[in-house]
């Protein structure tokens, strides 16, 4: 039978596959259930001293334990309180040193589980999150006791959501990064194998750990399961978790000629112009003082970092896989707490999938946010995509409560080269029909001209009836 508090807590959509416990939210407070059938592992986790170790390092999200009248149902002999993530992102929408960094964390944490006496039963990438440009693990619920001679059980899961896609990112084509949206299992190693470049099988780790692996899965995907009789020692389970590493660790990616990942070097705006856009958007977000921001197109970040200098939490999406890289590695050298890049294309935001389309969240469910930046964004829309002027003023107003926004005029350069191959078939796009069209989701609070250019800032509020 259910407790009453259940009434008033809900598990989030994601968590429901681990008979250990799920996470789920009362009163809109963060809390994880602790079953029975988990019990005396998390005790083991608690007095092996491996979760002191990991939490004091940021490796392992920190948790309190709470009293047991929160729990969700008569199930739980524990709850706790985790420390919450302030957004939570998923491996399709990563950098390549994302990935790759959430790989050697998983990687980290599984060799210093061992020197405690305990494992991790499972490799999913999904145990990841980022806290600003720094790599957490949040599943205090994947650690199992060691038991000798038992391999791995995270293993083939680690090469089908982390090594697998880095080796396609990095030898074959960076977007294969997207094929972790149709596989959220990860790639299967077959696929992968079909695809990597023969040269791979020169790599012995690859061939090892992707092509030898992918037909071992086939060899025995036919046969009954009786209990794997392989034993395996801890100094080879150890062997077998360096040469991952060295794998992952031998596997980049330069972030180079895309369309945007210059895109600063060969903007049109004089060295003056661009300071009073700075200074225009910096007046904006003091005003507002938004606690997050989304910043749609932020290239590498330059105005995202106005707003997490402020104390925002901001998440500085962009569709170019080498500026979200740049993004990255720069927040990663900084140590970002309150900026986070990825990649997310706005004509085809991430969606809602997984089972019954929840399990993972769409870019709007996990909104709106307070403010959103629309930087040289709406030409590129409304040109180069075809998308009229109210339906990006509509989607605007679903994501944010205010937005600061950019408009470009068809006499600006950039959108003359975006009309140099095409018919202008835009006759509405000027300052009054986007006045117009926004003006039916947003009440525009302010306006200021970039000297030196014929673009112009907006600062704009949502009207109630439109977000939510």
């Amino acid at each position: 039978m259910a407790t009453p508090t259940a009434e008033n807590s809900q598990p989030l959509a994601g968590s429901f596959r681990d008979p250990s416990g799920f996470v789920y939210r009362r009163d809109g407070v963060l809390y994880r259930q602790v079953n029975g059938s988990y019990a005396e592992q998390f005790d083991l986790l608690g007095s092996s001293g491996l979760y002191d170790d990991l939490a004091s390092n940021g490796l392992l999200i920190e948790h309190e334990e709470v009293a047991l009248d929160l729990r969700h149902s008569d199930e739980a002999v524990r709850v706790i309180k985790p420390r919450p993530i302030p957004f939570v992102s998923y491996p399709y929408e990563w950098a390549f040193g994302q990935l790759k960094d959430a790989a050697l964390l998983t990687l980290r944490i599984q060799r210093e589980s061992l020197v405690r006496g305990m494992s991790l039963k499972d490799a999913s990438a999904y145990n990841v999150q980022f806290d600003g440009c720094h790599p957490v693990f949040i599943d205090t619920l994947s650690f199992e006791p060691y038991v000798e001679g038992r391999p791995w059980a995270g293993y083939r899961q680690f090469c089908q959501h982390f090594l697998a896609p880095l080796a396609l990112m990095s030898l074959v084509d960076i977007r294969l990064a997207q094929l972790l949206t149709t596989n959220l299992d990860g790639i299967p190693l077959d696929l992968a194998s079909r695809l990597l470049p023969w040269k791979s099988r020169l790599r012995f780790p690859l061939l090892t750990h992707v092509h030898l692996h992918a037909k071992s899965q086939a060899r025995y995907a036919d046969r009954p399961v009786k209990g794997s009789s392989l034993s395996v020692s801890r100094l080879s389970l150890i062997g077998l978790l360096d040469s991952l590493r060295k794998a992952i660790e031998s596997l980049d990616w330069t972030p180079s000629g895309t369309e945007w990942g210059d895109y600063y070097l060969n903007t049109n705006y004089e060295s003056a112009s661009f300071e009073r856009k700075t200074e225009v958007v910096a007046g904006f977000l003091d005003r507002v003082r938004p606690s997050t921001v989304w910043d749609l197109g932020a290239n590498t970040g330059v105005f995202s970092r106005l707003a997490s200098a402020r104390g925002a939490t901001t998440i500085a999406f962009d569709i170019d896989p080498a500026a979200v890289e740049k993004n990255y590695r720069a927040g990663r050298r900084d140590d970002e707490r309150k900026l986070l890049p990825l990649r997310l294309d706005a004509t085809n935001p991430s969606p809602g999938i997984g089972w019954e389309h929840l399990e993972r969240s769409s870019l709007a469910d996990r909104g709106p946010a307070d403010l959103v930046l629309a930087l040289a964004l709406v030409h590129h829309l409304a040109i180069g995509n075809n998308t009229p002027l109210d339906r990006i003023a509509r989607m605007l107003a679903r994501l944010g409560w205010w937005l600061v926004i950019e408009f470009v005029p068809k006499e600006d350069s950039q959108v003359r080269r975006l009309l140099s191959s095409r018919e202008d078939i835009f006759d509405g796009y000027d300052a009054g029909g986007f006045e117009d069209a926004f003006s039916r989701y947003f009440h525009i609070e302010a306006r200021a001209e970039i000297e030196g250019t014929q673009r112009t800032l907006y600062l704009m509020k949502a009207l109630p009836r439109e977000v939510g």
